[in-house]
């Protein structure tokens, strides 16, 4: 099972795919066995941070081949997909693991993972706001010199 299954669920129920749009050069379900190399490929993730990523918590149960090396499959990439945006979004690692294991927690957890979301779109939002008033400040100054550069060649050209 991976990160994203949750055990307990009724027929129908919804479930938390943590699906985004599927990336390129993916195989077809059932045939999705990626090595860990291919997956820091197709993820730009290193090795290292994907086996980090599964000592934490946070993909805490990868396939493995019957020699033991890691297996994964579309699932786990379109976890490491929402992983990787959750990341973007300044979320701490820990806040990360706490989803992870609520997800594997299921259906019981939604209204703990609606808040915890919530508050992570909440700072992005704050931060999105100081970051347009830091690019008006950045324009004002760009402005600025744009005019005081065509003055002082106007001046020159006298």
């Amino acid at each position: 099972m991976t990160v994203t299954e949750t055990t307990g669920e009724s027929a129908g129920a919804r479930t938390d795919t943590c699906a985004g749009p599927p990336q390129g050069d993916r195989r077809p379900d059932g045939a999705d066995k990626y090595t860990i190399s291919e997956v820091a490929a197709l993820t730009g993730l290193s090795a290292h941070t994907l086996r980090w990523y599964e000592r934490i918590g946070l993909m805490p149960h990868i396939d493995r081949s019957h020699t033991g090396q890691r297996r994964y499959s579309n699932r786990d990439l379109d976890w490491l997909a929402l992983v990787g945006k959750l990341r973007l979004t300044g979320m701490p690692v820990a806040d990360m693991v706490r989803y992870a294991e609520m997800v594997r927690e299921g259906d019981h957890t939604y209204a703990d993972r609606f808040e915890l979301l919530k508050a992570t779109r909440e700072d992005v939002v704050a931060r999105i706001a100081e970051l347009q008033g830091t690019l008006a400040v950045l324009d004002r100054k760009i402005g600025f010199y744009a005019d005081a550069g065509r003055a002082l060649a106007s001046e020159r050209s006298r």
